[in-house]
């Protein structure tokens, strides 16, 4: 047991380092490029701390098991609503941009409700994969164009100058968050990997560590990413990590996997992908109110993940 342990500490360790870098680096990068953190933690941000998601999906579509891929994306999107944003809020209060509630926000339970429609015939085939994967390539797009162009004049001179700062050479900090994501990455399968082997040791079932820790241990990036970024105040890049990398899993990890494989889907129910759009639909007053997410709503977020683990357990 000394040595699983040992090793997710270790990797542990990586996904701090790992987060600060890409934090600090983003940051950084955005200043740079003239461009909002919350723009990058929408894009480059939850593109890298989606990664695991996307390996583990590809990987179970080799392996004849893309059932994994799905009740991977629908927990992960879950954990990182719930668990992620509401550890976030409780640690430093997350000021929300008018874009988040007007747009993005809304893209994301569209996507949910998407997701939903795709698996009426409980798959995803090659067809319902070049939708998504069609549906990423468009939210890249609209991101790239709606750069800096959806804040009010209190923003954008609050963005102004910002940008003066010195935010360091482009190509430095880009190489320093490709860095950070490879310590993500890296870090968060030494972490998974060795909390699985943990829980299997002491006895829990394989139906929990399933739809528990390897959800969660796939959104361990975003996790560590998020509290850094609150700690240091980024609010921008947390919650736009989050919401990005919801929308990655839905549009890419799924799109990507269907185009390889088809993923099954008659092995979940619809209260399970009702739970997951009710979490997404649930952020959108949060927001709304004062446009700002409080220290009791993430707690009321991390409390209806609580209720989510305790019904998910009981099932298993």
């Amino acid at each position: 047991m000394l040595s699983p342990v040992l090793l997710m500490i270790f990797g542990f360790i990586l996904l701090g380092a790992g987060a600060e870098i890409m934090v600090t680096s983003s940051s950084k990068l955005a200043l740079r490029l003239g461009v909002t953190p919350l723009i990058v933690g929408l894009t480059v941000v939850a593109f890298g701390t989606s990664s695991p998601e996307l390996a583990v999906s590809i990987k179970a579509a080799a392996s004849d098991s893309s059932a994994l891929a799905l009740g991977n994306v629908i927990g992960s999107n879950i954990a990182n609503i719930g668990l992620i944003l509401g550890l976030t809020a409780i640690i430093y209060p997350i000021k929300i941009e008018k874009q988040l509630v007007r747009k993005q926000i809304p893209l994301l339970i569209f996507a949910s409700i998407l997701m939903g429609f795709l698996l009426i015939d409980d798959q995803l085939d090659y067809s319902d994969g070049l939708i998504l994967v069609c549906g990423l390539l468009a939210y890249l797009v609209y991101n790239y164009k709606q750069a800096g162009l959806e804040f009010d004049a209190e923003e954008l001179e609050f963005h102004k100058k910002e940008n003066t700062r010195e935010g360091g050479a482009i190509t430095l900090n880009a190489i320093l968050v490709v860095i950070g994501i490879i310590l993500l990455v890296f870090g968060s399968q030494v972490f998974v990997d060795n909390a699985v082997t943990i829980a299997r040791l002491a006895g829990i079932s394989e139906a929990v560590v399933g739809l528990t820790l390897v959800a969660v241990g796939t959104s361990v990036p975003e996790l560590a990413t998020s509290l850094i970024a609150a700690w240091r105040k980024q609010a921008d890049i947390a919650i736009g990590n989050v919401i990005g990398s919801n929308m990655f899993n839905i549009l890419c990890v799924l799109g990507i996997t269907a185009l390889l494989a088809p993923v099954l889907g008659d092995q979940f129910t619809l209260l399970d992908f009702a739970i997951m759009g009710l979490f997404s639909l649930i952020l959108l007053p949060l927001a709304w109110t004062g446009l700002k997410l409080s220290r009791m709503e993430g707690l009321f977020l991390l409390s209806g993940y609580a209720v989510y683990l305790a019904f998910i357990s009981q099932q298993g």
